[in-house]
C-alpha cells in the first residue's frame, strides 16, 4: 500500500527512541498517547477522529507502536501510519457513545492479553481528549497496573524540530502571509466580519500554487471595535464601521504544522492612543527578538519586553508567547515553554515559538505577532508581513474578489 508519509521512517524511529528515553527517565514501561498531535508525531496517523477515544501505545521492548481506535477509522490508520498493519487494532463500533461500556475497556483488555496489565503505564492526564471516564475504565480494567502522569512527555520531545519540520513551518508561513494580506484587503466599511473570516479560511486551505493548505487548529480570531480589548473572540455577521480597530490572528498550516501571525488594522485615521499602543507593541516585540540566541531563557526574553513597556508606562501580566508547531484543534500551541517571567526554558536551535505580545486595554487593543525559529546565532522569522498598524479606507467598499492561488 503506497503512503504519502510526511517524514521518513528513520525520522519516526528516532522520535520513538527519544520518547522511550523520556519514558525510562520517568519510570514508565508503557505509554498511552491520546493527544492527536502526539499520536501523529509518533505514528503518522492523521484523521478527524479525535472526538472518539483512540490512542497510540508505545511499549519499551517493542520497536513499533500500536494504534488502537474505532473500527470505522482503522482503514484511515492503514493509510497513514508508517508501521506494520498488524499493529493496528480496532475496537467494535458498538462501544461508541455506549451507556455502560467504553472503548477503554477494550484497550485494557488488549493490554492484559498481550502481557502488560501489571506494568507502569503512562497516561496523558491533561490531554484534551483523555476523559475522566477513559481513565476510570482503564483503572477498572487494569487493577494491577501503576498509572503515571505522562502529560507533556511527548510535547517536550516535539519542541526541537527536525529540518523537515522547519520546512513545513516555512511553507505554512507563506500561507499565513497570503491569508493576512487577503484579510487586510477585505476589511472595509460595510463589509461583514463573517466575509473576512471566509476570505481568510479560503486562503488558508487553498494555500499557494505550489502546495495547498491544511485546516488550522484555531479558527480566525477577529475581535473588532470595542471587542479589540480581548484577544479570543471570533466573528459575527455585523458590518465594520469607521474608526474601528480590528485585530486579525490566524495561522498558515501545512501538514498540521502551524505558523501563526497577528496584525492590527484600523478603518480611517487611528486614534493617537491606538497609534501609540501600536508603537509600544512593535518596539517591545523587536526588543524580544533582539535577545534571541541559543542559551537565553524564556524569562530573559520576557524581561526585554517588560523594560520597553515600563518605559512607556504600560504593564502586562499575560505571557508573550509559547512554543508552537504540530497540532490539531483546539489549539496550535505545544503547551510546554511560555515566554514569561519565571520560565527557565533555555533556547536551543530549531525550537519554534509564536511571539504574540499583544496589549488589550479596557476598550481597545493592539496585537502584532511573529512566529520564529531559534537558529545557531539568533532567530529566523517564518513570515514577512509588514509589522505596522494597517490603515483601511473609511469609504464603503465591496468585498474584493479572491486572488488566484499564488498571486
Amino acid at each position: 500500500m503506497l503512503k504519502d508519509l510526511p517524514f521518513s521512517i528513520m525520522e519516526y524511529a528516532e522520535r520513538i527512541q527519544k520518547t522511550k528515553k523520556k519514558m525510562m527517565e520517568q519510570g514508565m514501561e508503557v505509554l498511552l498517547l491520546t493527544d492527536p498531535a502526539n499520536m501523529n508525531y509518533l505514528s503518522g496517523y492523521d484523521g478527524w477522529s479525535f472526538y472518539v477515544p483512540q490512542l497510540v501505545v508505545i511499549i519499551l521492548e517493542e520497536e513499533q507502536p500500536l494504534w488502537i481506535g474505532r473500527k470505522q477509522d482503522a482503514n484511515g490508520a492503514k493509510l497513514t501510519v508508517w508501521f506494520q498493519l498488524d499493529r493496528i487494532l480496532a475496537y467494535p463500533e458498538e462501544l461508541i457513545h455506549a451507556n455502560l461500556d467504553h472503548p477503554m475497556d477494550y484497550v485494557a483488555y488488549i493490554l492484559q492479553e498481550i502481557g502488560h496489565g501489571s506494568r507502569r503505564i503512562g497516561v496523558e492526564m491533561d490531554a484534551y481528549y483523555f476523559t475522566a471516564r477513559s481513565f476510570i475504565s482503564l483503572q477498572r480494567g487494569l487493577p494491577n497496573a501503576r498509572f503515571i502522569d505522562a502529560s507533556l512527555l511527548v510535547n517536550r520531545v516535539r519542541m526541537i524540530k527536525s529540518n523537515q519540520e522547519i520546512e513545513y513551518m516555512k511553507q505554512a508561513g507563506r500561507i499565513a502571509e497570503r491569508a493576512m494580506r487577503i484579510a487586510m484587503d477585505t476589511i472595509a466599511v460595510g463589509v461583514r466580519e463573517c466575509d473576512v473570516a471566509a476570505a481568510i479560511s479560503h486562503a488558508q486551505i487553498s494555500g499557494l500554487a505550489e502546495y495547498g493548505g491544511d485546516y488550522p487548529a484555531i479558527v480566525p480570531l477577529l475581535p473588532a471595535g470595542e471587542k479589540s480589548c480581548t484577544p479570543h473572540l471570533t466573528w459575527t455577521d455585523r458590518r465594520y464601521r469607521v474608526d474601528e480597530v480590528i485585530i486579525v490572528e490566524l495561522a498558515g498550516c501545512y501538514r498540521h504544522y502551524h505558523t501563526p501571525l497577528a496584525r492590527t488594522a484600523v478603518i480611517g485615521m487611528p486614534d493617537p492612543k491606538v497609534r501609540e499602543l501600536a508603537e509600544v507593541v512593535s518596539e517591545g516585540l523587536q526588543a524580544v527578538l533582539d535577545t534571541i540566541v541559543p542559551g537565553v531563557t524564556c524569562a530573559e526574553m520576557s524581561q526585554a519586553w517588560s523594560r520597553v513597556i515600563k518605559r512607556w508606562g504600560y504593564e502586562k501580566d499575560s505571557r508573550l508567547g509559547y512554543s508552537v508547531g504540530l497540532n490539531y484543534p483546539p489549539d496550535w500551541g505545544e503547551h510546554t515553554a511560555s515566554i514569561r517571567a519565571g520560565d527557565q526554558t533555555v533556547l536551543q536551535p530549531n525550537m519554534t515559538f509564536h511571539l504574540i505580545p499583544g496589549m488589550w486595554l479596557d476598550d481597545y487593543g493592539v496585537e502584532f505577532s511573529e512566529t520564529f525559529r531559534v537558529t545557531e546565532k539568533g532567530y529566523e522569522l517564518f513570515s514577512t508581513s509588514p509589522r505596522e498598524l494597517i490603515q483601511r479606507p473609511s469609504i464603503p467598499n465591496m468585498v474584493p474578489p479572491l486572488e488566484e492561488n499564488g498571486a
